[in-house]
C-alpha cells in the first residue's frame, strides 16, 4: 500500500537505504529543471509498461516524485495495483529543499 510522506522523510530514507528505488514520473524534457540523484525516470504514461522491467523487487521501498505531486500520486496508485508493497509518494520536485542534479 502506498502512502504520502513528506520530503524530509523521503530524504532520510534515501540517506539510510542505498537499495531504495527513487522514481521520477515526469516527462524526459522536464529533467532540465533538475532531478534527484540516483533517481530513475519512468514517465507516468509508461509506468504500466516499464515498472516491472525496471523495479523487479515488488517488496523493495519505492519513492515516487514528479513536478508538483499530482502525477506521483497517480503513479503510486498504479504501482499499488501492480502489487508493489512499499510505495511512498513524496510529491513534487518544485518543493524539494535538498540537492538536485542539473
Amino acid at each position: 500500500m502506498s502512502c504520502k510522506i513528506n520530503q524530509a522523510e523521503a530524504k532520510k530514507m534515501m540517506d539510510n537505504d542505498p537499495n531504495i528505488a527513487i522514481v521520477d514520473v515526469r516527462d524526459e524534457d522536464e529533467l532540465a529543471e533538475g532531478y534527484i540523484y540516483n533517481s530513475v525516470l519512468i514517465p507516468l504514461d509508461e509506468i504500466r509498461a516499464k515498472a516491472e522491467e525496471i523495479l523487479k523487487d515488488k517488496d523493495m521501498p519505492v519513492l515516487v516524485y514528479c513536478r508538483s505531486g499530482r502525477r506521483s500520486a497517480i503513479a503510486c496508485r498504479l504501482l499499488d495495483n501492480m502489487g508493489y508493497k512499499n510505495v511512498f509518494d513524496f510529491g513534487g520536485i518544485i518543493d524539494w529543499p535538498f540537492e538536485k542534479v542539473f
